[in-house]
């Protein structure tokens, strides 16, 4: 029962984060990287999509790409 509740609140905490997304850019950069997760055969969780962003933030070839990945991850740990 407990885990049925905790796998609904991430679903949710998933959702909400997608939902804080407002440019097309940032809707479709999260869209990649849910899509590549769900491809490796892994699970759509924060900690897979915050690895994700973290990698291609690493690889970001310019300051503002950096700082869309950066964006990004700010949303993830808002409340």
């Amino acid at each position: 029962m407990q885990q049925n509740a905790y796998i609904q609140d991430a679903s949710g905490a998933i959702t909400r984060y997608f939902s804080k997304a407002s440019l097309p850019s940032q809707q479709a950069t999260l869209g990649e990287i849910a899509l590549d997760i769900l491809r490796d055969g892994r699970s759509l969780s924060r900690k897979a999509i915050c690895t994700k962003l973290l990698h291609r933030m690493e690889r970001a070839s310019d300051p503002q790409e950096e700082r869309h990945y950066h964006d990004l991850i700010g949303l993830l740990f808002e409340r």
